[in-house]
């Protein structure tokens, strides 16, 4: 297919001033608590179902970009593509080692959680959506549009990064040192890895206009398979069963931003309003988050330094 592929490439040049440096890290999860939080086990459900989100996703991410690579025609650009793949690659490892060796040790039910996503990457937005095969001339625009969802997405992976390298209530709360290493070091290099999607995306043929479904696309798509994966957590949780949790009840909304307040979960329409610069025309991943921020916490993390050493 990305022989005969052709792309306008509007952008010839990445927008980042540093090399990015790929982590192979590793958690211990033999001490973790399900409560990872505690005292709150609807916050701790609600960021445990990250790791049963993202292993599927960015590996979907990784397969998209090496058929992309192939027409990255400036250097620096196609040198981030590689290390993207490489840090993406291994987030889905270390959230895949979270959901097995941690939520399943616990004696959590994943595989519907982790079914549902499979399905989403390999079936609906695989190369051949539902089993489809796609007319040539409908290749490049199914994949710049897939590369667009990635982009967006990426816009709301660096916000949430921000927030865990700014939210010091997990620390105040005594949170579990390892599942927030785990977190802040895969929001760091969310923000240290920032510009490289939309790069891509306009290096491609992505267009302005297009910003705007694919933004509403992903926030609904997002956050609406965050709520009902947490929900099928806390549906298994004693302490929550009588509530009949469901992404369609107003309970685990209401429940979501109480947590919200407290700082333990990010609230949701702030998540709305940073999703908002990303229309903008002048718009710049550069500007979403502080690079020097996740370097530093990078040099610091445990998994990372482990890594390094």
């Amino acid at each position: 297919m990305n022989k005969v592929l052709k792309f306008p490439q509007k952008t010839a040049a990445s927008t980042t001033e540093h090399d990015i440096k790929p982590r192979k890290v590793r958690f211990d999860w033999s001490n973790t608590p399900l409560d990872w939080i505690p005292g709150q086990p609807f916050a701790s459900a609600f960021i445990n179902e990250i790791n049963m989100i993202l292993p599927a996703g960015e590996f979907w991410f990784c397969r998209l970009y090496n058929q992309a690579l192939p027409h990255v025609t400036d250097a620096k650009l196609r040198a981030d593509v590689q290390a993207f793949v490489r840090q993406e690659a291994m987030h889905a490892r270390a959230h895949g080692g979270a959901c097995a060796d941690y939520l399943a040790a616990k004696g959590i039910d994943t595989r519907r959680n982790l079914e549902l996503m499979d399905w989403l990457f390999e079936t609906a937005l695989a190369d051949e959506p539902f089993g489809r095969k796609l007319p040539k001339f409908a290749h490049r625009q199914w994949l710049v549009f897939r590369l667009g969802l990635i982009a967006a997405i990426e816009h709301m992976t660096c916000v949430l990064g921000k927030y865990a390298l700014n939210n010091h209530e997990w620390d105040k709360a005594g949170a579990d040192p390892v599942l927030l290493d785990l977190i802040r070091w895969h929001g760091a290099e969310e923000i240290e890895h920032r510009s490289v999607a939309f790069d891509l995306y306009r290096h491609l043929g992505g267009g302005y206009l297009s910003r705007y479904y694919l933004s509403a696309l992903t926030f609904v798509m997002v956050f609406g398979l965050w709520a009902d994966g947490a929900a099928n957590l806390l549906a298994q949780d004693e302490r929550f069963k009588a509530r009949k949790p469901s992404a369609f009840r107003p309970w685990i909304w209401m429940e979501w931003v109480r947590a919200a307040r407290s700082g333990h979960l990010p609230d949701p329409m702030w998540l709305f309003l940073s999703e908002l610069p990303y229309l903008s025309p002048w718009y710049d991943p550069r500007n979403e988050a502080s690079t020097e921020q996740a370097l530093a916490y990078l040099e610091r993390s445990p998994a990372a330094r482990t890594a390094a050493a």
